[in-house]
């Protein structure tokens, strides 16, 4: 099960995903930045989720962010994780 939506751009060599809660003003800060850069990336509303899906992801960014706190972006299936918006570290790993 994939409840990641995708959002094209430009291919920046790196997979990136994005945890986000469709309230927070931070992770639409992020996917903003995200579409100014033309970086593809993929994402999910943690929060618009059924309650079994949401479970299951809260666990998958959990190993990612063990505090679980939004927005967290995960670049090369992990091999660098970014939590909040840190819009210099996002732009050094990303371009």
């Amino acid at each position: 099960m994939n409840c990641m939506k995708n959002v094209p751009g430009k291919n920046c060599g790196h997979h990136v995903a994005i945890y986000t809660l469709s309230t927070c003003g931070w992770c639409k800060k992020l996917k903003r930045l995200l579409k100014a850069l033309d970086i593809e990336y993929e994402y999910v509303d943690v929060d618009l989720l059924p309650k079994s899906e949401k479970e299951k992801i809260m666990k998958e960014a959990g190993k990612h962010n063990p505090r679980e706190s939004f927005p967290t972006l995960v670049v090369d299936h992990g091999k660098e994780v970014i939590v909040g918006f840190k819009k210099d570290r996002i732009r050094e790993v990303l371009l």
